[in-house]
């Protein structure tokens, strides 16, 4: 009897879950963002020790994107990224509105997220000018 095994009909814990579905690549990953409220289960907020069993919804926010994904497999082990897949099924609806999202974010021109980085000495000279005041 295999560990996947013995937790099938039991559950397995949230943060093991979402790293085994490969969703974060830390174990330390999926609990902060856990913590950080960016996961729900089955519409609520939860705590990374609760049990995800079959059938379960989770709702997972990463950066822009959110996903929603119902639980086909329960997996304590993480393998390869095709077995990580088997895990779970993405709703319909969440496909289409991440498809929306990144199509948003590919007509907004790249130098809006471009940073300068360290100011020039003319720039610097202005700072300290206007600190100065």
């Amino acid at each position: 009897m295999g560990m996947t095994d013995s937790v099938s009909s039991e559950g397995v814990r949230l943060d093991r879950w979402l790293w085994a579905a490969r969703f974060y690549k830390t174990r330390s990953l999926a609990v902060e963002a856990i913590s950080g409220g960016k996961v729900q289960l089955n519409g609520n907020r939860a705590k990374r020790a609760k049990l995800v069993h079959l059938g379960d919804e989770i709702r997972i926010r990463k950066g822009p994107f959110e996903q929603l994904v119902i639980v086909t497999g329960i997996s304590e082990r993480r393998g390869p990224a095709k077995q990580a897949q088997e895990l779970y099924e993405e709703t319909a609806e969440s496909l289409q509105k991440r498809d929306m999202m990144a199509a948003q974010l590919r007509s907004i021109p790249t130098s809006a997220f471009k940073t300068k980085g360290r100011p020039t000495k003319k720039e610097r000279r202005d700072i300290d000018k206007f600190r100065r005041r």
